[in-house]
């Protein structure tokens, strides 16, 4: 056969008009033989057909060269290049005989001669094109057969997997011989596709591995969920393969190549939950043609946050943030995705009341979410005042503002280690969601609320991260403590739930998400050692170092004297929370008089007295001298 891959394209044009015009010739050949049984016997009928014979083919070259027949690729030759052959082989069909009509008359011509030619030659040049690349394929494919490429399974029979199949089967640098697919739609039991067989369901696969002996699993599945990748997962774990995921339908359909999609399976994959659904009537309702303000918008849940709002056309969304990298980053990103949004970004503090009372007063917002905050338990017990400072006195100026300018709505994004808390951050957030609540009055028009959440999967200084990062530089993994465990979801669950709660709010609630089921943290590191397809204690060791100041070995969604309401959204719950005590502005009062020379006992003592459930961590690695990194 024609080496293609050595031949230029100037060659290759020239290969596939010559091809067109032989089809030519031999479609109008056959046409005749066939309408005529033969040659005609008529002398004038044969000198007509003897300058179609001559003149046909020159004539409907250039008209298969404009109709761009000749922009495709033989090799990938397809549903749309047939249908490019059938239209060129039309129109080159009718204008070819309507020249002849207006030269010659063709009165002796039939006129099911046409019609037989046209059939005959969209048959001969779409069968030229589509033998060409059965033959290439067949060849390629078998070309390597005998060069040990890797067994490769996948697991997925339907769109994904047989375009992912398709794939392979083109690359041949990629060095894979798929060996079969597994499915557990009955539609495939005991099918084949491309000539490949569906091996059996997911509940085989043990006995497919072993008896096939693959190293590789590409997962081709875009549909399927963390439940569902997990249930795979626990079935391939036991053979150390090689696994791969294509993540979701809408790359490959945008004409992205699909192995540059695929990608290990991530321990977010395996933690992450059902699809949240929203009720976007009502979202729409707060938040379409509304002004709307994030602040601690260039962080992990404040940018999601700002993302998910832009999907509701919002007529403007001021995003605050005091990083200018992050305000830039986040402004790159959201115009970026989102170019008609009407975005004003700005770097600035949320306990400077000055300027945000300049913000809320000029731009007027509808809603309000407010993330900005600090959330590193470790730091901030060594950093109270900036703890005090930002999740505290920064709420409260928020807020006001928010009440004093008739903002319609106010979201104070909260956190689990607010519940019983036993850290200096927790216990600040704790004091934020009591100054929403002691602004609760019906003497101003504005709702306000708070949402309570545990950990977002991939946020910044979270453990995931960390952990991926030692597994990089070859470990160790550091775990504090042997039975801690946490909660998570992922960065844009938890802000689609913390806009939905927003919406549902009337004020003073104190919104619970759903977060599942806790995860001991040994076991995610285990878990995420395997998916780098390295071994504990072999190749990457665990150590345990102890709880840090402020840690707890597990977070509580409520505290002791709350209880859970449903409301009519499955994963968003609502606390029925304690009053705020009767002595709350005075302590807040006082707790806001602390300065940045006072002791971290001073903080203890004051904060204590407003959370009477914060056990504060104790210890004498903590200096009581006035700090330093404040």
């Amino acid at each position: 056969m024609i080496r293609f891959q050595s031949v230029g394209n100037i060659q290759k044009l020239l290969i596939a008009i010559i091809h067109d015009l032989l089809m030519s010739m031999l479609a109008l050949c056959l046409a005749i033989l066939l309408r005529f049984d033969g040659l005609p016997t008529d002398p004038e009928m044969n000198k007509v057909l003897l300058r179609l014979f001559a003149l046909t083919p020159f004539l409907q070259l250039p008209i298969f060269y404009l109709s761009g027949v000749y922009r495709g690729v033989w090799r990938y030759s397809s549903t749309p290049d047939l249908i490019r052959v059938i239209k060129s082989a039309i129109y080159a069909t009718g204008g070819s005989y309507g020249a002849f009509y207006l030269i010659f008359r063709l009165d002796f011509v039939p006129r099911s001669l046409l019609l037989l030619q046209l059939i005959l030659l969209i048959v001969l040049m779409g069968g030229g094109r589509l033998i060409y690349r059965i033959v290439r394929d067949s060849h390629e494919y078998g070309r390597n057969a005998t060069q040990g490429r890797h067994k490769l399974l996948i697991i997925g029979a339907g769109n994904g997997g047989e375009k992912l199949f398709r794939e392979i089967r083109k690359n041949v640098k990629l060095n894979l011989q798929v060996i079969g697919f597994v499915d557990d739609s009955s539609a495939f039991k005991n099918r084949s596709i491309h000539g490949v067989p569906v091996l059996g369901k997911i509940s085989d696969l043990p006995q497919i591995i072993e008896k096939t002996n693959v190293k590789k699993v590409y997962i081709a599945i875009p549909s399927a969920d963390s439940k569902a990748i997990r249930k795979i997962y626990q079935k391939l774990k036991p053979f150390n393969l090689q696994i791969k995921v294509l993540p979701s339908m809408s790359k490959m359909l945008d004409g992205d190549f699909m192995m540059q999609n695929l990608e290990r399976i991530k321990i977010e994959d395996l933690l992450g939950r059902e699809e949240v659904s929203i009720e976007k009537a009502t979202l729409s309702h707060m938040l379409e043609s509304k002004k709307v303000l994030v602040t601690g918008a260039g962080g992990s849940i404040g940018s999601e946050i700002c993302e998910q709002l832009a999907y509701f056309k919002p007529s403007h969304l001021i995003a605050i943030d005091i990083s200018e990298y992050n305000c830039y980053e986040l402004d790159r990103n959201i115009r970026a995705k989102f170019p008609e949004i009407n975005l004003h970004t700005i770097v600035g503090d949320v306990r400077d009341k000055l300027f945000i009372e300049s913000i809320i007063a000029g731009e007027r917002p509808d809603a309000v979410f407010h993330a900005a905050a600090y959330k590193h338990v470790p730091l901030m017990e060594f950093n109270p005042y900036q703890s005090t400072n930002t999740n505290v006195v920064g709420t409260e100026i928020v807020a006001k503002s928010c009440i004093r300018n008739g903002v319609e709505r106010f979201v104070l994004i909260s956190t689990d280690k607010a519940v019983n808390p036993t850290n200096i951050m927790g216990t600040t957030k704790r004091v934020a969601e009591q100054v929403i609540q002691d602004l609760k009055s019906p003497e101003h028009s504005t709702k306000l609320m708070t949402v309570r959440f545990g950990n977002v999967l991939g946020s910044s200084g979270s453990v995931i991260p960390l952990f991926r990062e030692q597994i990089k530089k070859g470990g160790p993994l550091t775990v504090t403590h042997d039975d801690i465990t946490r909660y998570f979801m992922s960065i844009p669950e938890a802000s689609r739930l913390v806009l939905q709660a927003g919406a549902m709010g009337v004020g003073g609630e104190i919104f619970v998400l759903d977060m599942g089921e806790p995860v001991k943290i040994i076991e995610l590191a285990k878990e995420m050692i395997s998916l780098a397809g390295l071994q504990e204690d072999i190749d990457i060791i665990i150590n345990v170092t102890g709880l840090r100041p402020g840690e707890k070995l597990f977070e509580e969604p409520l505290m002791d004297q709350e209880s859970l309401l449903e409301t009519n959204h499955p994963k968003v719950l609502v606390s029925r929370a304690r009053a705020v005590p009767e002595n709350f502005s005075s302590s807040l009062s006082e707790l806001k008089s602390l300065s940045h020379l006072s002791l971290r006992n001073d903080f203890i003592q004051v904060l204590s007295k407003m959370v009477p459930e914060y056990k504060p961590f104790l210890t004498e690695k903590i200096s009581e001298e006035r700090g330093t990194v404040q």
